[in-house]
C-alpha cells in the first residue's frame, strides 16, 4: 500500500495543496478525481479557486458518487488526486447508500491500485458536538471512514498551518516509479 497516501487536517489547513505537490513528485501524468458538487455560487467558486491553485496539466474526472468505479478506470494512467473523500462521504450519505458498503468498495479498489493515489480528507470531529442527529452520524461516519483508509494507506500525513506531519509511512513520494 505504499502507493496509497491519506492526507488529512482541517479546513484550510493546506491539505490540498500539500497533496498536489506530493502527487507531482511522482513525476507520472496528473488525474484529478473531484468528488465535490456545485450546488450553488459559492461552491462552484471554491471548485474555480481549486482549478486555478492546481495549474494546468490535470486530467479532472469528476465523480461524486461512484469513486471506486473512478480509481479503477484511471488506474495506469498517472498520479491520482481524490480531493476530497469527506465531500464523497456526504454525497454518498444525502444519496441515502449504505456508506460502509460504498467504503469497502473504495478500499477494495485501493489494495489492488497499480498507480498511485493520493486521497485528502477533513478531520472534523475535532470541534462541538453537532447539535443534529445527521451531523451527529456524519461527523461520526467520517472519523470512521478516515481510520479504515489510514489503516490500509502506506503514508498518512496530517496537515495543519501549511506544515505538514507524517503520521505513517514517510511523506516523501519516489521522484519516479520506472
Amino acid at each position: 500500500m505504499d502507493k496509497i497516501t491519506l492526507v488529512t487536517g482541517g479546513a484550510k489547513s493546506g491539505k490540498s495543496l500539500f497533496a498536489e505537490n506530493h502527487l507531482r513528485a511522482y513525476g507520472l501524468p496528473l488525474v484529478y478525481i473531484a468528488t465535490s458538487q456545485a450546488f450553488d455560487p459559492e461552491m462552484e467558486d471554491r471548485i474555480a479557486a481549486h482549478k486555478v491553485q492546481r495549474g494546468d496539466g490535470w486530467d479532472t474526472v469528476e465523480e461524486p458518487l461512484d469513486l471506486c468505479g473512478a480509481l479503477m478506470r484511471t488506474d495506469g494512467a498517472g498520479a491520482r488526486l481524490v480531493d476530497c473523500m469527506t465531500l464523497w462521504l456526504s454525497n454518498v450519505m444525502h444519496a441515502e447508500r449504505d456508506w460502509q458498503a460504498e467504503l469497502e468498495k473504495v478500499l477494495d479498489s485501493l489494495r489492488t491500485q497499480s498507480s498511485p493515489v493520493v486521497l485528502v480528507t477533513n478531520e472534523v470531529g475535532g470541534g462541538i458536538v453537532p447539535m443534529s442527529a445527521l451531523a451527529r452520524r456524519y461527523r461520526d461516519a467520517s472519523g470512521l471512514m478516515n481510520q479504515r483508509i489510514a489503516a490500509v494507506a502506506g503514508h498518512v500525513v496530517l496537515v495543519s498551518c501549511g506544515l505538514p506531519l507524517t503520521l505513517k509511512g514517510s511523506a516523501q513520494a519516489p521522484a519516479s516509479l520506472a
